[in-house]
């Protein structure tokens, strides 16, 4: 069983979505802040980001935002969090998140959010880390996504194993739950390409 004490949280920073990702966005900030989990996140204010710190902020927890001077120069960044480092570049941004971390989830969001979930996964891959990653798949927004790591694999580009990787559920209740229980093994890099 893993004791996870900070979550990172991939997600989104648009407004403009269906309001069922808002509420789970504020249901999960909710469930970290009661089970004592600090948030690590990409200290925006906009947009699921924002929710799901105000959330953590409102229930007692801790959250601590990380995000590059080039967006927190438009004032976009979050000012009430527990901490908040501003740092030079997103690749800096994404190296600090992780040291933060104990493990990721993966809730919707863009191209960012689909760029953090393809380079943690290919970290675990490569055995630089052996943290849980959860893919929250709520309302089918991944499907497509799990469909093309499916398609990836029959093209031969990536063992079946390797979808070990990760772990995917559909609800914000079972998230907690299969951190817990999730396998943190280090995967072997030298059998990658075997």
């Amino acid at each position: 069983m893993n004791d996870i004490k900070s979550l990172c949280v991939y997600c989104g920073s648009s407004i403009q979505v269906d309001e069922d990702f808002k509420d789970a966005a504020h249901k999960m900030g909710k469930i970290l802040a009661e089970n004592n989990i600090r948030l690590v996140y990409g200290g925006g204010k906009a947009g699921l980001m924002g929710i799901i710190a105000d959330s953590v902020m409102k229930h007692g927890g801790e959250v601590t935002g990380i995000i590059p001077s080039h967006i927190a120069d438009r004032e976009i960044q979050h000012t009430a969090l527990t901490e908040l480092h501003v740092v030079e570049t997103m690749h800096v941004r994404k190296q600090m998140m992780v040291d933060h971390s104990d493990a990721f989830l993966v809730l919707p969001g863009g191209i960012g959010t689909l760029d953090e979930t393809c380079e943690i996964i290919t970290w675990r891959q490569l055995g630089i880390h052996d943290m849980p990653i959860i893919i929250c798949n709520l309302k089918d927004y991944w499907t497509s996504f799990l469909s093309m790591v499916d398609h990836i694999v029959d093209e031969g580009f990536m063992r079946e194993d390797d979808k070990k990787t990760f772990i995917t559920v559909d609800k914000i209740d079972d998230v907690l739950p299969a951190l817990k229980d999730a396998p943190n093994e280090k995967f072997d890099p030298s059998s990658k390409w075997i």
